[in-house]
C-alpha cells in the first residue's frame, strides 16, 4: 500500500471516478462486487494511486483528487430518448451521444423522462453528482411548459401554495406566463426538488394537460443556445469550479491550478 497520507476510503475513489455517492459504493463493497489488488474489498479498506481497484470487472482509474480533474458535459435531450443506459425495448439512450471515457463513466444529475426534452448534467464526479441531486442543496431546475387548458389564477396559486401528490407535497416556486396561442399556453414554471414526473402531475392536479415540457436551466447552468438537440457541451474548468462552489464542495487542486495556469499564459479565463 501506499503512504496513509496518500490513501483514501474505497468508497470515495470510487464515488470520485463516477460510479455514484459513497454511500451506494458501501453497499457495492458489501456485495462484494469490487476487489482491491485481486482481492475481495471489504468496508474500511484504503486505496492509493498505485492500488489496482476493479468493479464488476472494469478497472477503476484511482488517481488522486489533485492530480485529476473532473469533467461536466452539459447534454440537450430530445424527446424519445431514455436516461437508462440500456433499454429491453431498444430505445434510444442519452448515454449513446456521450464522448467515451476510459476509466469511470459519466454520471448522470438526475433524470428526464422519455417525453421530456432538455438540460441534463453528466459528470465523472459522483460525489459532485450526488450532491447537486439532494434536496439540501436547494437547487432549483426551470422548465418550460406547454399546456393545454384554461389556466385560471386560482390554479396558479394552488401549485405555489402546493398540492398533495403521492403523499408528499410538492408546488412550484415559481410560475410565470410566457406565452399563449388558443387553448395552449407556454409558462416557465421553477421546482427544487426533482421527483418521477412531477412538473407533469402538478399541472395535471389542476385539470389541465401538458403537451410539451423542457428543462432550460439546472441550478447556475443554463444550455448554450449553440447546442442543438443531441449534442452535448463540455464546461470549462472555471465554470465546474463554479458548480462545486455552489454546492459547499471545494474544487479539486486539479480544477483551480489548470484554471490559472491559462489565465497566466493568455490572460483570459481558463479553458478545460
Amino acid at each position: 500500500m501506499n503512504d496513509v497520507v496518500q490513501d483514501e476510503k474505497i468508497q470515495k475513489v470510487l464515488a470520485r471516478a463516477g460510479f455514484g455517492s459513497r454511500r451506494q459504493m458501501e453497499s457495492w463493497i458489501s456485495q462484494g462486487r469490487v476487489r482491491l489488488n485481486g482481492n475481495v474489498a471489504t468496508l474500511g479498506d484504503r486505496a492509493g494511486p498505485d492500488d489496482k481497484l476493479i468493479v464488476d470487472g472494469k478497472k477503476v482509474s484511482n488517481t488522486a483528487p489533485d492530480n485529476s480533474a473532473p469533467r461536466v458535459l452539459v447534454y440537450n435531450k430530445p424527446e424519445n430518448e431514455i436516461c437508462s443506459r440500456r433499454d429491453p425495448e431498444g430505445r434510444k439512450s442519452v448515454y449513446d451521444h456521450l464522448p467515451m471515457i476510459k476509466h469511470g463513466r459519466w454520471v448522470a444529475v438526475g433524470r428526464l423522462d422519455f417525453n421530456t426534452s432538455g438540460l441534463l448534467l453528466f459528470t465523472t464526479d459522483g460525489e459532485l453528482a450526488n450532491r447537486l441531486m439532494h434536496p439540501s442543496a436547494n437547487i432549483d431546475r426551470e422548465y418550460a411548459v406547454r399546456v393545454l387548458g384554461d389556466v385560471s389564477d386560482e390554479m396558479i396559486a394552488n401549485l405555489q401554495k402546493g398540492v398533495m401528490i403521492e403523499e408528499h407535497l410538492c408546488r412550484f416556486t415559481d410560475v410565470q406566463f410566457f406565452a399563449g396561442e388558443g387553448r395552449n399556453s407556454w409558462y416557465h414554471v421553477v421546482i427544487m426538488e426533482g421527483r418521477n414526473r412531477e412538473v407533469r402531475k402538478l399541472w395535471e392536479s389542476q385539470g389541465v394537460k401538458v403537451s410539451r415540457l423542457k428543462r432550460v436551466r439546472y441550478g447556475p447552468v443554463f444550455i448554450p443556445s449553440r447546442v442543438k438537440k443531441g449534442q452535448f457541451y463540455e464546461m470549462k474548468n472555471a465554470e465546474i469550479a463554479g458548480l462545486y462552489e455552489t454546492v459547499g464542495m471545494t474544487p479539486p487542486v486539479a480544477t483551480r491550478k489548470r484554471t490559472v495556469a491559462r489565465k497566466r499564459k493568455d490572460g483570459r479565463p481558463g479553458r478545460g
